[in-house]
């Protein structure tokens, strides 16, 4: 104990004398949790619109009104023909051209049925999928308010009316950051964690320090512990940081108790730290585990259903998941933060990470060999 003791003050006292550290810890986290929220938006406005109109009747100016005052699509075109519409397209001026045909309200009247032309840049598909999805929409409800306006209801109507009324549950208003936010404060820490823990070991390596060590009577594990636990208080502290940060600037405020996240992250970050730990006993230089710690961050993010939901991917990137620690961490953060969710109800991912810490630490006590001269 007296050993490990002295272990921990001597990376606290090592992290304490480099201000550089404190700096990239503490200060570059919070910025990046202000700027990337506002910048993860899956809520796509001012859409580009150009608009081809041979009929020029009033149904046509109603619907081209309707999408205008949706606050999703700005006018930027105006042409006579699907040729010049088109070129507008081309040269990046509207992302969208509808092409209304002639007779368009005389066919929507007489016929029932009249026909739209869409054409969408689908140079960036996000964009494009969205406004496509955004301009059915609206043109589903004109055509339900169009149709309304034709129906004469008796006074007394004999055919019963089914009324439908939709809620969200958890997200009423739709709000991204609180579906952004959690998970980009865990993707912080995780990244913080794992490339400091990454460091640590190969930083002992190239200043020397390590030899002394290797022929002192610490035990592998506790040299392990030794260095997991600055780093693991140094995390805390930065999702302390980072919830405080969310409430304040956010206004997001979790419905589930703050001790279930933190008895999770607890847990997740003995395993990433562990996991930066193992990466750093095969690398010979800092150079090495930073590049290997970014490969296997970048793949854990992009995996763990931040910005792409888990079940939107292929089957074997599904099966990947199961094994991404980060994925846990992100869908717990999202079932406390939106839903209130405690410890009954992520049972399941604490005995994951459980699995993962001890995997991933075990795995470093074993791999560190300690040498001599």
């Amino acid at each position: 104990m007296r050993i490990l003791k002295f272990l921990l003050k001597k990376e606290l006292l090592q992290i304490f004398r480099d201000p550089a550290i404190f700096r990239i810890l503490f200060i570059m986290p919070m910025v990046q949790l202000l700027i990337l929220p506002l910048a993860a938006d899956y809520e796509i406005k001012n859409i580009n619109l150009g608009v081809v109109d041979h009929d020029r009747s009033v149904y046509s100016r109603m619907m081209i009104d309707k999408i205008i005052s949706s606050g999703y699509f700005k006018l930027k075109d105006y042409s006579t023909t699907y040729t010049q519409g088109l070129k507008a397209i081309e040269q990046d001026k509207t992302d969208l051209l509808i092409e209304i045909p002639a007779q368009f309200q005389r066919r929507l009247v007489k016929e029932n049925a009249a026909d739209l032309l869409i054409s969408v840049n689908a140079i960036n598909g996000v964009k494009a999928g969205l406004g496509a999805a955004y301009i059915q929409g609206i043109l589903q409800d004109y055509n339900q308010q169009i149709r309304m306006k034709w129906i004469q209801n008796p006074k007394l109507n004999p055919q019963p009316v089914i009324e439908v009324t939709s809620s969200n549950w958890y997200n009423p208003n739709m709000n991204y950051r609180l579906f952004m936010v959690p998970g980009i404060l865990v993707m912080l820490v995780t990244m913080i964690g794992s490339s400091f823990a990454a460091n640590n070991i190969v930083r002992e390596k190239e200043m020397g320090t390590i030899e002394q060590i290797n022929v002192s009577p610490i035990k592998k594990t506790q040299f392990i512990i030794g260095k997991l636990v600055p780093f693991w208080l140094l995390a805390i502290s930065v999702l302390t940081m980072g919830l405080i940060l969310a409430r304040l600037v956010y206004g997001i405020i979790p419905l589930g108790h703050y001790s279930t996240i933190y008895i999770f992250a607890t847990i997740y970050l003995i395993a990433i730290l562990g996991l930066g730990l193992l990466l750093s006993t095969y690398a010979q230089t800092q150079q090495q585990s930073m590049l290997v710690s970014f490969f296997v961050t970048m793949i854990f993010n992009l995996l763990s259903g931040l910005y792409t939901p888990i079940e939107s991917m292929p089957e074997w990137a599904q099966v990947i998941t199961k094994f991404n620690p980060v994925s846990y961490f992100i869908e717990v953060m999202r079932m406390v933060m939106l839903k209130g969710s405690g410890l009954a109800d992520i049972k399941y991912h604490i005995f994951s990470m459980l699995c993962f810490a001890v995997f991933f630490n075990g795995w470093a006590i074993l791999n560190y060999r300690k040498r001599s001269g």
